[in-house]
């Protein structure tokens, strides 16, 4: 079977494989059998073991996106008489403190720049001056801009300061070695459809276990969403409590198998030798890009637009379109850029053919010359 290949350079979701796309292909089956049950469990297992043993931290696997994901464990993890601080430095750590908002829980904001480094001296010092913080959260990897947060860093300071770590990895997470133990991270949250290469429709927490049980008694704020409810469930059924979105999991056994085979690791190299081949290729075209190197994730790239009368983003993204390339517009503090993923099931041979476009139209607007 020929399936049409789109190259996806938006920040998710990615570009698949056709054995991926073709997993869904699936005999119906009701998902309270066993043999789905087991397949779920597999999901859960393995995904663990990318970022830690199963005897301590267990995946909790939901139907929804990435965000469901994260308002799943802000909402069921911070008790009533808790504060969590909340590092805001771009429109992910924003989303966070929408989420806290609407549950009413105590919540500091600590905001940086998205598009520098978080200045931990300053950091410490809030956390210092708060009194009873039982929890931070923060985002990994920076989706709208490409800034890689020094989540090691921010662990070891939670440690120091006995509070509990919540990082939303949703962008960093199966591309970006992560060591939960290590790192002192207690919850994580990522999704089906970025890194790990499957199709959206799952997301997940990746939970410590101790961390985790100590919510049971903690009053329930929703009914789908409460993680501690949907871990014990699992743990006794090998079920969700509600429908799981079936054919979505065959395709994320997949790419778990396809993610195992490459390793985290190279899977990461690629992504970098794609991200390197990219900022060379703009760089000739005088573009500039937001992030330092030094600081970059690798995988995102923001463009500053070029500075045109001629250029239009929708004509531009129509242009790409129609060459089998998608791309994303993105605003950024004054900066209006556009984004680059290189993520999913794509290599530097597809950014080389991307910048051939690039360049194509930048010469009919005249940005450069041919």
């Amino acid at each position: 079977m020929q399936i049409k290949r789109n190259v996806l350079l938006n920040p998710g979701p990615a570009t698949t494989t056709d054995s991926v796309k073709l997993a869904q292909v699936v005999t119906d089956i009701c998902p309270r059998e066993k043999e789905f049950g087991d397949l779920m469990e597999y999901c859960a297992t393995e995904i663990t073991k990318f970022v830690g043993d199963p005897k301590e931290y267990s995946t909790v696997m939901f139907g929804g996106s990435g965000t469901a994901t994260v308002e799943a464990i802000l909402s069921s993890v911070v008790p009533e008489n808790g504060r969590i601080l909340i590092i805001d430095n771009g429109a992910y750590g924003k989303r966070m403190c929408q989420i806290t908002k609407i549950y009413k829980l105590d919540t500091v904001i600590f905001e940086s720049s998205s598009i520098v480094p978080i200045d931990l001296k300053a950091l410490e010092e809030v956390i210092k001056q708060e009194k009873g913080l039982t929890h931070l959260a923060m985002i990994h990897h920076e989706t709208t801009t490409g800034l890689l947060n020094d989540i090691t860093a921010v662990g070891k300071m939670c440690s120091t300061y006995k509070i509990s770590f919540i990082v939303d990895s949703m962008s960093g997470f199966a591309a970006i070695p992560v060591d939960m133990k290590t790192m002192n991270i207690d919850y994580l949250a990522a999704s089906s459809n970025k890194n790990i290469q499957g199709m959206a429709g799952i997301g997940f927490a990746i939970c410590n276990k101790k961390a985790l049980s100590a919510t049971e008694s903690i009053p329930m704020r929703n009914l789908y969403l409460n993680l501690y409810a949907q871990y014990a469930y699992f743990e006794k059924t090998h079920q969700t409590r509600f429908t799981p979105p079936v054919q979505t999991f065959y395709a994320l056994k997949q790419a778990i198998i396809e993610t195992k085979e490459e390793t985290v690791e190279k899977r990461y190299a690629r992504y970098t030798k794609s991200w390197e081949t990219l900022l060379s290729g703009i760089t000739l075209m005088k573009l500039e890009y937001l992030i330092d190197k030094e600081h970059h994730s690798k995988i995102i790239t923001s463009i500053i637009e070029p500075k045109n009368d001629k250029y239009d983003f929708e004509e531009m993204h129509d242009f790409f379109f129609e060459r089998g390339f998608t791309i994303y517009p993105g605003k950024v503090n004054n900066y209006d850029t556009f984004r680059i993923s290189n993520i999913g099931q794509i290599d530097y041979i597809d950014i080389q053919n991307f910048l051939k476009v690039l360049r194509e139209y930048l010469v009919q607007i005249e940005y450069i010359k041919a």
